[in-house]
């Protein structure tokens, strides 16, 4: 893994890197760096069509995170309810998920903003580590993009 943090708009990377973000699992989208995601990919739209039962199934199963990629978009799901608030728990359980994924489909540029940091009030230096952690034996750049 390479691992680097830049200050940059996380839209202004090539259209090579897959994009990463946390939502909830009732796709709420109301608030941060998700309404901008749902302006320029449609994402509510599209994760509700596709996934109409989404917030049962993540009840039901008793789900803590997880991860749906929708076009270049990794959407994390670390919470419930969108006025929640993640784990640090709820958030590795995603970037597996998203691991995962990025193994699958072959991945190998992925960008994200400073995840579970803003609204989600998660500390960046733990979240951090657990990103390194989690991608660690994956050939993958991981680029950061702070504001």
């Amino acid at each position: 893994m390479t691992y680097k943090e830049e200050y940059r708009d996380l839209f202004s990377v090539p259209e090579d890197y897959y994009l990463a973000h946390c939502i909830s699992a009732d796709f709420g989208m109301g608030k941060g760096i998700v309404i901008e995601f749902n302006e320029r990919f449609d994402m509510k739209r599209k994760l509700q069509k596709t996934y109409p039962d989404y917030i049962n199934q993540w009840h039901h199963n008793r789900m803590i995170g997880d991860c749906i990629q929708q076009d270049r978009v990794f959407n994390l799901i670390t919470k419930e309810r969108y006025w929640m608030k993640p784990t640090y728990e709820s958030l590795k359980a995603a970037l597996v998920k998203m691991k995962d994924l990025c193994s699958e489909i072959y991945v190998t540029k992925l960008a994200m903003p400073v995840i579970g940091c803003g609204m989600d009030r998660l500390q960046w230096d733990k979240v951090s580590e657990i990103i390194k952690d989690v991608f660690n034996n994956v050939s993958i750049e991981i680029l950061v993009c702070k504001q």
